[in-house]
């Protein structure tokens, strides 16, 4: 999976907290926004910067994204990458080490 599918505004279509803090930054994310190696985080009222990268673990080779923002720092397993044929529409699936989930689309 190369970086690039990552790339472009995701919305957030689907949220679940669990345990997760829902004052988080990324718990009232609205959009993310990555570009190579930037980030924005959208959330009502607000936009927060920081940096993402993909890597994968060790023992199988699973990707997950690491997230670096001023006020958080996180990693979350990509469960699922959704993408047309055309490249055109993509889902996302993130599970947060927090245990939050998103589920995000891009375009918006």
């Amino acid at each position: 999976m190369p970086d690039e599918y990552l790339t472009g505004e995701w919305c957030v279509t689907t949220r679940v907290l669990n345990r997760g803090n829902p004052a988080s930054t990324l718990a009232q994310a609205t959009r993310l926004t990555l570009h190579p190696d930037t980030m924005q985080v959208h959330r009502p009222g607000q936009q927060d910067s920081g940096q993402w990268l993909v890597r994968r673990d060790e023992l199988l080779s699973r990707p997950y994204l690491e997230l670096h923002l001023l006020e958080e720092e996180t990693r979350a397993l990509i469960t699922r990458l959704r993408r047309s044929t055309d490249g055109l529409q993509r889902q996302l699936s993130l599970y947060f080490l927090s245990g939050m989930e998103l589920e995000l689309v891009c375009p918006c």
